[in-house]
C-alpha cells in the first residue's frame, strides 16, 4: 500500500509518499508560498533536492502540482495517482470528540470544523488540505490524526483550569495539548532502544522545536502535557511566548491600546525567544549571538532551558519517578547546547550525560554515562510515518 501524507498549513503544505510494505519514504517534499507566487521543494532518496517554482493560488493548485511532480517522468515515483490507495491528514485540533485517528467522512469533517475555533491558525487549513485532495483524488479514503488524541488519556487534575466549571461544560475550555503524534512516537521508540515493555516505563518527552512541548508517558499514555487550550501554553518557544501571568494580556492590552487580536499575535508571533533576544527565533542564530557576548540572547537561551526543566522536574514529581527523558524535534535532536545545560539542573534525579555521546546527531542513541540512574535519549521524531501507520490501519 502506498500512502500519501499532508500536513497543510495556512501557505505551505508538506507531503511524503510512503511504500508500507516496507515503510520507505518514496519522495517528500514542500509546497510553500502558497497565494503568494508558488515554490515546490520535492526531494527523493538518493537523488539531489529540486526545487520549482509554480503557480499555487490556493492549496488545490498545490496538491495538483504535487501530484503532477509524483507522476513526472523524470522526477517521480509513480506513474498514475491510482497508485496511491490512502491519504493521511494532520490534523491539529480534534478537541474532545477524537481520541484517536478517524477515517474522514462527512461528519469527522463537520466536527474537525466545530473545534476550529480552538485552533483557527491550523485547523481550517488542514481542512481545506482534505477537500482539495477529495477534489483531486475522489473516492481515495482519507484518515485525519490528530495531534490531540494521544493526550485524551490525561486525567482531570491535569486538564482542568482552575476557572469557573460552567466555562468547561459550555465552551471546553481545558488543556488539549499538542505535539501528540510525536510524542507518542518517540516514546515507544525510547521503550525499544531500552529493551523493556512501554507498560513500565515513566518517560518525559521533550518535543523541542520553534514550537515546543514537554509530555508526562505514564505507562505508554500521556498523563500531562505543557500545551493548553492553544499551543500557547507552555515552554517559552521560538515566537510564543509560553507561561505568563494572564493579567499581562488586559495589562498589555490597556498600556498599548491593543485589541484582542493584536494581543494575540504578539504572543503568539513576537514573543518567545525572539521577543527576549531581539535577535531571531532561530536558536541557532540566538546561539552564534550569545557566544559574540549579546546578553539578551544568553538570556533568552537561559529562560528558555529554565523552563524545560521546570516542566521535567514537575512531571518527575508528579509521576513518582523516572525512567527516561527523551529530547526530539529540530532543537531536542541538534542542540546538543540545550541538552547539556537542561542535564546539567538534573543532576538530583540521576541523570548524567555523555559529553561525547551528547555531541551526536542524526541517530537515536541513548547518551547516558553507564550508572546514570535515568537514561538521556536522542531520538529522531517522525510524525509523518505514524501518520501513514494509522492510515494503513484504519483503511
Amino acid at each position: 500500500m502506498k500512502v500519501l501524507v499532508i500536513n497543510c498549513g495556512s501557505s505551505s503544505l508538506k507531503y511524503q509518499l510512503l511504500d508500507m510494505r516496507d515503510e520507505s519514504v518514496l519522495a517528500k517534499g514542500l509546497a510553500e508560498r502558497i497565494g503568494i507566487d508558488g515554490r515546490l521543494v520535492h526531494e527523493r532518496p538518493g537523488h539531489e533536492k529540486l526545487t520549482f517554482d509554480l503557480d499555487m493560488p490556493c492549496h488545490g493548485a498545490a496538491i495538483s502540482w504535487v501530484m503532477d511532480t509524483l507522476m513526472h517522468a523524470e522526477h517521480g515515483v509513480i506513474k498514475d495517482k491510482d497508485e496511491i490507495e490512502a491519504i493521511g491528514h494532520r490534523v491539529v485540533h480534534g478537541g474532545e470528540t477524537f481520541t484517536k485517528s478517524a477515517l474522514i467522512t462527512p461528519e469527522v469533517e463537520k466536527a474537525i470544523e466545530d473545534v476550529s475555533e480552538l485552533a483557527p491558525l491550523h485547523n481550517p487549513p488542514n481542512l481545506v488540505g482534505i477537500r482539495a485532495c477529495a477534489k483531486e483524488m475522489p473516492g481515495v479514503p482519507q484518515v485525519a490524526v490528530f495531534d490531540t488524541a494521544f493526550h485524551q488519556t490525561m486525567p482531570e487534575k491535569a486538564y482542568l483550569y482552575a476557572i469557573d466549571y460552567a466555562l468547561y461544560e459550555k465552551h471546553k475550555i481545558r488543556r488539549y495539548g499538542f505535539h501528540g503524534t510525536s510524542h507518542m512516537y518517540v516514546s515507544q521508540q525510547a521503550a525499544e532502544l531500552l529493551g523493556r515493555p512501554i507498560g513500565e516505563l515513566k518517560v518525559i518527552t521533550c518535543h523541542l522545536g520553534n514550537g515546543a512541548s514537554v509530555c508526562a508517558v505514564d505507562g505508554g499514555k500521556s498523563v500531562d502535557t505543557s500545551m493548553g487550550l492553544t499551543p500557547l501554553e507552555g515552554l517559552t518557544m521560538g515566537t510564543r511566548s509560553g507561561d505568563i501571568d494572564p493579567a499581562v494580556v488586559s495589562f498589555v492590552m490597556e498600556k498599548e491600546g491593543l485589541n484582542a487580536q493584536q494581543i494575540n499575535d504578539l504572543l503568539n508571533k513576537k514573543s518567545g525567544v525572539l521577543g527576549l533576544s531581539g535577535v531571531s527565533s532561530d536558536f541557532r542564530d540566538i546561539g552564534a549571538a550569545a557566544k559574540e557576548g549579546n546578553k539578551r540572547a544568553q538570556t533568552a537561551l537561559d529562560i528558555y532551558v529554565y523552563n524545560v526543566v521546570g516542566y521535567i522536574g514537575r512531571y518527575a514529581a508528579n509521576m513518582g519517578g523516572l525512567d527516561a527523558i527523551v529530547f526530539t524535534a529540530g532543537v531536542g535532536e541538534n542542540d546538543t547546547y540545550v541538552r547539556e545545560r537542561v542535564c546539567e539542573y538534573l543532576g538530583f534525579l540521576g541523570v548524567d550525560i555523555d559529553p561525547a555521546l551528547n555531541a551526536k546527531r542524526g541517530t537515536a542513541l541513548d547518551i547516558s554515562k553507564p550508572n546514570a540512574k535515568v537514561r538521556v535519549l536522542v531520538i529522531p521524531t517522525n510524525e509523518e510515518l505514524v501518520i501513514a501507520r494509522d492510515t494503513k490501519a484504519i483503511v
